[in-house]
């Protein structure tokens, strides 16, 4: 394994309701064209809007590729911006999925905590990106909307104890292309890199002076 790439898993949704064309996933495609670098192994995965297929799939992605982060994308029929989810809840799942499934528990992790934020620090993420004068308006949200999106960031925080993320973005053309989008998730994603290394140099700093 060459460590001195660093693996990263960005997820899309499929189609529903009437997002018959997902605009994370087209996003997440877009991503995909342009990379991340030279230094950054990108992976994606388009995530169907099932909540027992998140349930297997998720773990699975970070299982099989040990990523440094997974960012997650969904799309938000009010979004008007790029909208970066600081945290995932447990409870309050009762919409109905693609199979017209809802787990009967209606949360994600039987006995898991109500609510896991981010170890990212979307605030810095989000000032970073707007001031790089990226022309796509960037926002952040603590309600990440209790659907699949939700969930699926849920099961994530819990499995990689918070290194994880999850971007909102709006339907196609309101007001932004797919290409638009892609090169937001690049620069968004670049930030968050950014500040993962920040955080594990402050940490070698401090081993170093214990």
């Amino acid at each position: 394994m060459d460590n001195s790439k660093r693996t990263v898993v960005v997820t899309g949704f499929g189609p529903f309701g009437e997002h018959t064309v997902n605009a994370s996933w087209v996003a997440v495609q877009e991503l995909k064209k342009l990379g991340l670098g030279s230094e950054v192994d990108l992976h994606v995965s388009e995530v169907p809007v099932e909540y027992q297929t998140v349930q297997s799939l998720v773990p699975s992605l970070w299982k099989q590729y040990h990523p440094l982060l997974v960012v997650h994308v969904g799309v938000s029929g009010m979004a008007t911006t790029v909208t970066l989810e600081k945290c995932g809840r447990n409870h309050g799942y009762k919409g109905l999925d693609n199979s017209s499934f809802c787990p009967d528990s209606q949360c994600c992790i039987v006995g898991g905590p109500d609510c896991i934020d981010s170890v990212i620090d979307m605030e810095s993420v989000c000032k970073r990106v707007t001031a790089s004068g990226l022309g796509v308006a960037v926002s952040v949200s603590k309600d990440a909307g209790r659907y699949l999106c939700d969930f699926t960031y849920y099961t994530s925080l819990y499995l990689s104890h918070g290194r994880s993320a999850f971007v909102h973005v709006p339907p196609l053309g309101k007001p932004y292309s797919g290409e638009d989008l892609g090169r937001a998730l690049k620069a968004i994603i670049q930030e968050m890199l950014e500040l993962l290394d920040q955080a594990e140099e402050k940490i070698h700093c401090q081993q170093h002076f214990h």
